[in-house]
């Protein structure tokens, strides 16, 4: 959710602050997915400020997750869905405390409104990424290992 003060570029892709231009969130997340990635970037950040140094990568994923980092969204490719996909799965995996994420939600956030044309890429990147990012997928479900 933006804050009054926030200015939109024509173009809608980018938010001006301060006058600094800043990459968007992508508008196509739908709302309660947006705001689970909102929260645990908001989490994220109140843990840098407690101090904790390595919360850095879970707000890169987090903003990578809402299409602010990485590939800009209204630009897909494979790689960098594969790169959102795997963001996005970390974030809410975290957001939910380790409890299930289905490839459909994860879809949603990478695919926009052509969602269910990046189900087959995301499902492969669940599928392969899921070594280095402590992951278990069961060709529906995502779950956090134990």
């Amino acid at each position: 959710m933006e804050k009054p003060d926030v200015d939109r570029a024509d173009d809608g892709r980018y938010i001006i602050v301060k006058g600094r231009k800043w990459r968007a969130t992508d508008p196509n997340i739908p709302p309660g997915l947006n705001d689970e990635l909102v929260r645990e970037l908001m989490s994220a950040r109140r843990a840098i400020k407690a101090g904790d140094s390595s919360a850095r990568a879970r707000v890169h994923a987090a903003k990578t997750a809402l299409g602010e980092r990485g590939e800009p969204w209204w630009e897909r490719t494979d790689d960098g869905q594969a790169a959102r996909a795997v963001a996005a799965a970390t974030m809410l995996l975290r957001a939910r405390d380790g409890g299930p994420i289905s490839v459909d939600d994860v879809s949603q956030i990478v695919g926009g409104e052509a969602w269910r044309e990046a189900v087959p890429l995301v499902e492969k990147t669940l599928r392969t990424g899921h070594d280095d990012h402590a992951w278990v997928f069961d060709g529906v479900n995502v779950r956090r290992m134990p």
